[in-house]
């Protein structure tokens, strides 16, 4: 069994800045991608940002530079640090872990991947 722990969503201001953190841990042999994916209100899920074992990364178009995601391997644990928040940043986040080596989904998400129960993420003045 797999368990996927977020931690630091909240409220923050528009222009403002929060950092995200996940951990995998349990029975698993070794983690090829983690990321995140979020959900606004009344909207399909999307990619916020991935980053693979060898670190290569992937970001949703909408990020433009605003937000970085880091990862430690041996850990298990990726950090997502967004800056520059707007109001339409606004969703429940979540943290996810895959296992297999094949390509990241920048178009919708797989429900087979491990994923954490979310945060929110609220950006408002």
């Amino acid at each position: 069994q797999v368990h996927i722990v977020e931690s630091g969503g909240g409220l923050v201001q528009p222009g403002g800045s929060l950092r995200l953190s996940c951990t995998a841990s349990g029975s698993i042999f070794s983690i090829y991608a983690m990321g995140w994916y979020r959900q606004p209100p009344g909207k399909q899920r999307e990619l916020v940002a991935a980053v693979t074992s060898s670190g290569r990364t992937s970001y949703g178009d909408f990020v433009k530079g605003r937000f970085t995601i880091t990862r430690d391997n041996d850990e298990d644990t990726v950090l997502l640090q967004m800056n520059s928040l707007k109001v339409e940043d606004t969703a429940v986040y979540y943290c996810y872990a895959d296992p297999q080596v094949r390509p990241i989904p920048t178009q919708g998400y797989r429900s087979d991947d491990y994923w954490g129960q979310g945060t929110q993420v609220t950006v408002s003045s």
